[in-house]
């Protein structure tokens, strides 16, 4: 079983790779923004929490991103794998899926980071907004903010991967296939 974390800054193409390493090696994919977006059609309780962050481009907070991805690993457990995308964002979530993972009998394979420079994001961000109308792509500002968020919150979780020996980083710019032939190196190692 392959449990993979994609992780790497708004925009750097997380999604888009999920979906060919979905259909190459038959993993589930939990997608937090996928959740949350289903949730906040859906405008459930988690939805309207949710949102109130989302909006801001901030991190929804810990407790109700862990209790929405445990539902998902517990009914696929028979599967070969998971695509973690989005999640975890902080070193609070890192600790937290490694603890469930375990709870499973189960443990994360490698976290595999795409990288991009801050202007090749902010225009695929803003191509996403006119392609997909993703409000949370379209203000400027708030794209800033989630690239800031990202920086200063979330990448440090690379560190938590590092110390055991599963964090992975490639060049997230090229065609989608280039990129996707990196990723494919690195998981057929793992």
């Amino acid at each position: 079983m392959k449990n993979i974390i994609l992780f790497g800054p708004p925009g750097v193409g997380k999604g888009t790779q999920s979906k060919k390493l979905l259909e190459k090696y038959n993993l589930v994919h939990l997608s937090t923004g996928d959740i949350f977006r289903n949730e906040l059609k859906n405008e459930t309780e988690l939805g309207k929490e949710a949102r109130k962050y989302m909006d801001k481009g901030e991190l929804v907070p810990d407790t109700v991103v862990i209790d929405m991805i445990k539902g998902p690993i517990e009914k696929n457990l028979k599967s070969n794998g998971f695509i973690f995308d989005g999640f975890p964002r902080t070193m609070a979530q890192a600790e937290a899926l490694d603890a469930m993972m375990s709870s499973f009998n189960l443990h994360i394979s490698g976290m595999i980071a795409l990288t991009a420079n801050e202007n090749e994001l902010i225009n695929r961000l803003q191509k996403r907004a006119e392609l997909e109308g993703r409000k949370d792509d379209a203000d400027i500002n708030i794209v800033k903010n989630r690239l800031k968020v990202y920086n200063t919150e979330t990448a440090i979780v690379k560190n938590h991967y590092e110390k055991q020996n599963k964090y992975y980083e490639i060049d997230g710019i090229g065609t989608v296939d280039e990129v996707f032939e990196r990723l494919s190196i690195i998981i057929d190692q793992l």
